[in-house]
């Protein structure tokens, strides 16, 4: 196989390439005839893989051993990953991809017209300008529901004409709805959201969802266990948002699991919101390396009050992350809630700390953070 990025030019702007890992001659020139039946640039590699590289690829397309090591690489579940192979699968094939969460195992020259096929239908996220942030509590009670909000909610003001999806990961969170207010107000939740194909219109999204303020669509999960979302599901949506250049918001519980997981691997920014005291920085360690794991864009949010005099800094310091935020108390912020939902004013503290995240992640466009 040829040097990474083997043809020496660079790669059109916003466009993502392809990203094969390949060491049969057979299977790069098949995967070569299918990048270019696709119209898409095709970036051959060797391992390791850069985990820059895995995440900005539109689709992947792995041998079983380059599968194997990936997977043992810890590199993230990803959606359009593809093992290919030159003979009739085995075991070892199929564990392979099962190990790298490959979405389909392929035998090439013969499966060549489904490889063009699912390269051609892949759309390039930073064409349309979307930005997924995911906010995350890093103990109990911590406020990252609220923050979530509040970053849907300032988005849309920030750009006229721009959209907001806020997204609810976490399914015993007891509603994002309840949190805005919305409970009453009709539209789908969760449990009536079908996810054909792992296709999902924005703009019908935006339609059939409960509206938080102008251009903000929720999308709320319900109470108890009913209609649990699937990964897939979460995927399909938060891609389909940021591929319509939706500011994509999701509210993320803090149990490990695949929800978590998918909104991880697709986000450009995970912000952990931590209180300013010494037992929740600790607690939130363990969410911070579980989010790290899948995501090196990861940042804190430190919330007061401070009993202690526990700085934003010194919370940045001890989980070793850099400090997106820092919010002063806000008055009255519980029963504002407890009557008729989350209300954002222009120069609260929760304003301030959304428009800092914004900041941070840069709305006007795609493409993970600096």
């Amino acid at each position: 196989m040829e040097p990474p990025h083997a043809s020496g030019a660079p790669h059109p702007p916003n466009v993502r390439p392809i990203l094969a890992v390949l060491a049969e001659d057979g299977l790069c020139m098949s995967v070569r005839r299918a990048a270019a039946a696709a119209d898409r640039a095709l970036d051959e590699r060797v391992l390791p893989v850069p985990r820059q590289v895995w995440d900005g690829a539109a689709s992947i397309a792995l041998d079983p051993a380059a599968a194997r090591a990936c997977a043992a690489d810890a590199l993230p579940r990803r959606s359009a990953v593809h093992v290919v192979c030159s003979g009739p699968p085995g075991l070892l094939e199929w564990q392979a991809a099962a190990a790298v969460g490959a979405e389909s195992v392929l035998v090439l020259p013969a499966d060549e017209p489904a490889l063009v096929e699912s390269l051609a239908q892949r759309r390039d996220r930073t064409v349309a300008g979307g930005s997924v942030v995911a906010v995350v509590g890093g103990c109990g009670g911590a406020g990252a529901s609220t923050l979530a909000a509040a970053i849907a909610l300032t988005g849309p003001a920030r750009r006229a004409g721009s959209r907001a999806l806020l997204v609810d990961a976490d399914p015993q969170g007891g509603g994002l709805d309840l949190l805005l207010g919305l409970e009453d107000r009709p539209g789908l939740r969760w449990p009536a959201v079908v996810v054909e194909g792992g296709r999902v219109s924005a703009t019908a999204l935006h339609d059939a969802l409960p509206g938080a303020g102008a251009g903000v669509a929720v999308l709320s999960c319900g109470r108890g266990d009913v209609g649990r979302p699937t990964a897939a599901a979460m995927r399909a949506m938060v891609e389909s948002g940021c591929g319509a250049g939706d500011l994509v918001v999701c509210d993320v519980g803090r149990g490990p699991g695949d929800l978590a997981a998918a909104v991880f691997d697709l986000a450009d920014l995970v912000a952990v919101v931590v209180p300013a005291q010494v037992r929740s920085a600790a607690a939130a360690e363990s969410v911070v390396a579980a989010a790290r794991t899948r995501n090196p864009n990861v940042g804190v949010v430190v919330r007061g009050p401070a009993p202690g005099g526990l700085r934003g800094a010194d919370v940045g310091e001890l989980l070793g992350l850099p400090v997106l935020a820092v919010m002063r108390p806000q008055p009255r912020l519980s029963a504002d809630l407890e009557r008729g939902g989350l209300r954002l004013r222009r120069r609260s503290p929760l304003a301030a700390g959304a428009r800092a995240v914004l900041e941070v992640l840069g709305t006007g466009g795609g493409g993970r953070a600096a």
